[in-house]
């Protein structure tokens, strides 16, 4: 069962610390939430992998805190890879999809998790998932911190989900906006301003 989460309400919604006020509304997981969750999350990763060593293939660059937690709750052999995948469009929309890093490791016949941060409209998961398996690996399970599942619009599910989130803006915890954010230690929902006045600095 993927936990799905909204902002709190009353008395039980988290504090966001008085630095961060002005840009973030609110604090969506906390970094206690993320911890449980992604030692649930490997638990079940290595259910499905005992005894066979496999590559973990992370996008950058927003995977970076996800990946770091998640491998550490892994006592399973494994090597690691990274792929580049760049969307070149303004703001929150999707652009054309440019691959910035290739794989440096073989994936032919080993077992493969592909690991993203956040999976919304399901483009960039589904070509990254098609290019790992043209190099035909023995079988591919994808991994997401998030799933956005209100703006797919490819036909894609991952098969290790964190948490369902509603259709929100959201930053941390590898999560950037115009690359600022990533270094808060939970997810957070902008205000819709920042976001706003941001893409009409990048148009």
């Amino acid at each position: 069962m993927k936990p799905s989460v909204r902002p709190a309400s009353g008395r039980s919604k988290p504090s966001v610390p008085p630095r961060w006020r002005k840009e973030v509304e609110s604090i969506l997981i906390t970094d206690a939430q993320l911890e449980k969750r992604i030692l649930q999350m490997s638990r079940e990763i290595q259910a499905d992998f005992t005894g066979r060593e496999m590559v973990v293939v992370s996008l950058l660059n927003g995977t970076v805190m996800f990946l770091a937690d998640l491998i550490r709750s892994l006592s399973l052999p494994l090597r690691l890879d990274f792929i580049g995948v760049s969307s070149y469009g303004a703001g929150t929309e999707s652009g054309d999809l440019v691959f910035t890093k290739e794989l440096r490791l073989d994936v032919r016949g080993r077992d493969v998790l592909l690991v993203d941060d956040i999976l919304d409209t399901g483009r960039t998961l589904s070509r990254v998932h098609a290019k790992i398996k043209a190099l035909k690996p023995r079988r591919i399970k994808t991994c997401v911190l998030l799933n956005k599942s209100a703006r797919r619009v490819e036909d894609v599910e991952a098969d290790y989900v964190g948490f369902e989130i509603p259709d929100y803006f959201v930053v941390g915890y590898g999560l950037d906006f115009a690359e600022r954010f990533r270094n808060l230690p939970f997810v957070a929902v902008l205000h819709p301003h920042v976001y706003k006045e941001g893409i009409k600095k990048l148009k």
